[in-house]
């Protein structure tokens, strides 16, 4: 009864991980949940306050989104990227998520995916039947690909459509793209489509974040949203950024729209006007510190002769790798974590890299970050006293790994 494309496929690990440390927790064991990337900061209390002034709002609303927020979205946006979007060129989904997943129905084409990637990239490929190639990234260049690693894939057959996945800062790596320029010419050059996973470019460590849509903006397709700088994950808003020559994908997407999900929850459409309109900059700045801080801890405590791991650059997470660890795979070495330690993490084979690499994904959020951002802001500044105050199963989270990762 079920077709030969979905029959092996498997939840997403992210929110299986999820569901196995609360079990776990009702269970009565002391579970370090760095398993499960979620924002660790409360919504800002004027976009809440707008979602429960929107409540009476019950009317479908337009299938690409409320035009007032895809203005408010489109003016933000511009001023960020110093580029002209206009609201016609925004659809607003039920998380960026979901779009992507229309994105590849719609697609005729091959997908280029650097590993590692997010764990939904390859599944939703393979859902709709496009052929994956994967690139296999390094260390020394951030996780990303290079030109040449691209060129070689689409040199063999220019008649083909590509379309490249880039996610910077990147999940699971926390690294932040650097080539962005060759990355852009051997798109123009070859007629790639790329979309550009943005959903943790807010929270990147650097004042000048750069998108390769800053180099070539009429190939790229932004994905962004509200999860991960809002701590909005749960309210499920995202969208896509067009650009007006790709308009045939976006009136493919809103037809799509019309036969899915219709239209995002209408209260929720409205609250998020005032996230891109209100200026949060400085709760976003606070986020960022904050992050910032916790992952270089995390980075110096782990980082050794026993554990290469790249600085975190953006987000929530950081990718370990045990080099002396021996195990039959980076699954059952992070079941013997989970077991002997308390710490859930997730492996890197679910990511894309081969089972035999012994990397995980550690995400640093599990800490109430409402108290933390107040801390915090009675004096700014952050070091190793407030850390361990602030964000205590932090702490006590990776000192249990240290400790396991000593004894390889």
């Amino acid at each position: 009864m079920l077709k030969d494309n979905i029959k092996n496929l498997e939840p997403s690990s992210t929110l299986k991980i999820n569901e196995i440390s609360k079990k776990l927790e009702e269970k009565g064991e002391k579970i370090f949940k760095f398993g499960f990337g979620q924002s660790p900061f409360k919504i800002p209390i004027d976009i809440v306050n707008e979602l429960k002034n929107n409540a009476h709002q019950n009317k479908y609303l337009p299938m690409q989104g409320l035009a007032e927020l895809r203005k408010a979205v489109a003016n933000y946006t511009s001023a960020k990227k110093n580029y002209n979007y206009h609201p016609d060129n925004i659809i607003i989904g039920p998380g960026s998520k979901e779009l992507m997943f229309l994105l590849h129905v719609i697609f005729d084409g091959e997908i280029i995916l650097p590993v590692p990637s997010w764990v939904s990239y390859a599944p939703q490929a393979i859902i709709n039947k496009n052929k994956i190639h994967k690139l296999q990234t390094k260390s020394e260049n951030n996780w990303f690909p290079t030109s040449q690693d691209i060129e070689e894939i689409v040199s063999k057959d220019q008649k083909k459509n590509y379309l490249l996945l880039l996610n910077s800062p990147n999940n699971p790596s926390g690294q932040i793209c650097s080539n962005l320029k060759e990355l852009s010419e051997v798109a123009k050059k070859y007629n790639i489509l790329i979309l550009s996973d943005e959903i943790y470019s807010e929270l990147s460590f650097s004042n000048d974040y750069k998108s390769i849509s800053n180099f070539c903006p009429e190939k790229t397709i932004i994905s962004t949203g509200l999860s991960k700088w809002c701590g909005a994950g749960g309210w499920r808003l995202g969208y896509f950024i067009i650009p007006e020559n790709l308009k045939t994908i976006k009136n493919s997407l809103n037809v799509l729209a019309s036969e899915t999900f219709s239209a995002v929850s209408a209260p929720i459409q409205y609250a998020a006007i005032k996230a891109y309109e209100n200026d949060h900059s400085n709760y976003i700045k606070s986020s960022r510190v904050i992050l910032e801080a916790v992952g270089n801890f995390v980075y110096e405590k782990l980082n050794s002769n026993k554990v290469l791991i790249n600085k975190p650059q953006g987000g929530f997470y950081i990718m370990p790798d045990f080099i002396d660890a021996k195990f039959n795979s980076s699954s059952e070495m992070c079941n013997n974590i989970l077991k002997k330690t308390g710490v859930a993490l997730l492996p890197g084979s679910d990511f894309g890299f081969d089972e035999k690499k012994m990397i995980a994904r550690l995400s640093f959020t599990d800490f109430d970050g409402n108290n933390f951002i107040k801390e915090y802001e009675r004096d700014y500044v952050i070091n190793d006293k407030l850390i361990s105050r602030c964000a205590p199963k932090v702490v006590e989270g990776v000192d249990m790994l240290k400790k396991w990762s000593d004894k390889l």
